[in-house]
């Protein structure tokens, strides 16, 4: 096969690959905002309760690992240990590769999976103090304003309007 071909072919994989990998990682987030309800919390009572927002603080929300990063990084960099080797080298170059590709994809979903949040501290009109970290949504919470705590019995909470 001329070079030029197997150039070729080697391209469209590796766009192929980059693809599925963007794919795979881009659609597993939720939202734990204000305004996010999961499809178990519909239709299922919560409790309410009124306070005033004491403080605010902005956090990061760490992102998720579900493991797709991983693999996808694992199967690019064992890809990419392959082509890199020859003879016996290959084996030893795409199990190196596979390893660093999957260390690097874990990172890379937890990076681009964070979320901005906000951390808010309410004083219910009970006197007892709640402190709710949720996803920034751009609610813009300020202290002296007056908000509802919804909480449910496994102890999920989320401070609103």
């Amino acid at each position: 096969m001329p070079v030029m071909a197997t150039s070729k072919i080697r391209w469209m994989g590796w766009s192929l690959l980059l693809s599925a990998a963007l794919f795979s990682t881009g659609c597993v987030t939720s939202g734990l905002g204000s305004g996010n309800y999961a499809r178990t919390e519909a239709r299922r009572a919560m409790e309410v309760e009124y306070g005033v927002v004491e403080a605010v603080r902005y956090v990061q929300i760490e992102g998720t690992q579900t493991g797709a990063g991983a693999v996808t990084g694992a199967v690019l960099g064992g890809v990419a240990g392959n082509t890199l080797g020859g003879g016996r080298g290959r084996v030893a170059t795409t199990a190196v590769g596979a390893v660093a590709g999957a260390v690097a994809g874990q990172a890379l979903e937890r990076t681009v999976t964070a979320k901005p949040g906000v951390e808010v501290t309410v004083r219910l009109d009970n006197g007892r103090r709640l402190a709710v970290t949720q996803e920034d949504q751009g609610e813009d919470f300020r202290v002296g304003e007056r908000v509802r705590v919804l909480y449910d019995r496994a102890g999920n909470a989320r401070v609103a309007r």
